[in-house]
């Protein structure tokens, strides 16, 4: 069954493997701290060890505030961490710059398409299209939700056509019997293949134990983090450090649920992983240092239901759309 042979890939390999969460590792491409490139680059920049904040970075490699965004979560700007927060190298900025075929080159790896345009660069029928992105082939980059609370998925253009490369033999025929059959049980892997795309970007992004544990943890309900992680200080520590997966407008509320639906892991095997990673993240944190606690007194019962600011709220059992 193709999709079973492809969630059984994933089981084994080991739990902090881009793979293990999800979504097929990408060389050279990760973000987070490392070397920031060459000295090249056009004028204007400051010299190595200066940094600009991303909005400056954005004007200078020409993009939107999304294609910046994008770009950072992808790894095709690798940003460092300097004080209070996040910002740009400018000598990543002159790699950046100095690379074959920029810019154009740059934003053709950052198109994202929707179903529709997605079935048209392949070639494929819309349900085709749907079909294999709930088989997990490919991994949709961002989602939002539409004004009859559905959620829309975009992918990356460069993914679609490097799957159609690898696997040609899905783009026409009968969908595969094992195909067919995992869709009629109700199988989607399209949030599922989010989250570990989004997660293995926010931990390539940070090398902080902890910061590490809560990035693992930011996919896991009230109820499953709080089985998770029996001590209510470390619980507090985790809520406190753990990122948005998306960010919302204040003014969501009625889509809310929905958004909380998808970054919230509710399949009990993808949850039994995200466990396991976590319990193992929380060991290195533990050997690293323990999390922040008063002196004394008698330990406080924390309310895991209490929302944290730029975190959506709530426990959801069941994605939309899934059985």
């Amino acid at each position: 069954m193709a999709v079973r042979v492809d969630q059984e890939l994933r089981e084994s390999q080991g739990p902090w493997s881009p793979e293990w969460l999800g979504e097929p590792s990408v060389p050279g491409r990760a973000s987070g701290p490392g070397d920031p490139g060459g000295p090249a680059g056009p004028a204007g920049l400051g010299g190595s060890g200066e940094s600009v904040a991303f909005g400056a970075a954005a004007r200078a490699l020409g993009l939107s505030t999304r294609e910046f965004e994008l770009a950072v979560q992808l790894g095709e700007v690798r940003t460092v961490t300097t004080g209070p927060g996040r910002r740009v190298a400018c000598e990543e900025l002159r790699r950046v710059t100095a690379a074959e075929g920029f810019p154009e080159a740059l934003i053709a790896r950052l198109r994202v398409v929707g179903t529709a345009e997605s079935a048209e660069l392949l070639g494929i029928t819309q349900g085709r299209l749907t079909r294999l992105a709930r088989g997990g082939f490919f991994a949709p980059v961002r989602f939002y939700v539409n004004r009859y609370r559905a959620v829309v998925w975009l992918y990356l253009a460069s993914d679609l056509t490097e799957f159609a490369v690898r696997q040609p033999e899905l783009l026409s025929g009968r969908t595969p019997p094992g195909l067919s059959a995992a869709l009629a049980a109700g199988e989607d892997w399209r949030a599922a293949k989010w989250r570990g795309r989004r997660i293995g970007q926010l931990l390539a992004q940070t090398e902080d134990p902890w910061a590490r544990a809560a990035v693992l943890a930011s996919v896991l309900g009230s109820v499953e983090l709080a089985s998770a992680v029996a001590d209510p200080y470390e619980r507090a520590h985790l809520r406190e450090l753990r990122p948005a997966l998306v960010r919302m407008r204040p003014e969501a509320g009625a889509v809310r649920d929905v958004i909380d639906a998808v970054v919230t892991a509710d399949d009990p095997r993808e949850i039994r992983r995200y466990r396991a990673a976590l319990a193992s993240s929380l060991d290195d944190a533990r050997r690293a240092r323990s999390a922040p606690r008063p002196d004394a007194g008698p330990e406080p019962a924390f309310d895991d239901r209490t929302p944290v600011p730029g975190r959506p709220r709530g426990l959801w059992r069941k994605l939309i759309g899934r059985r």
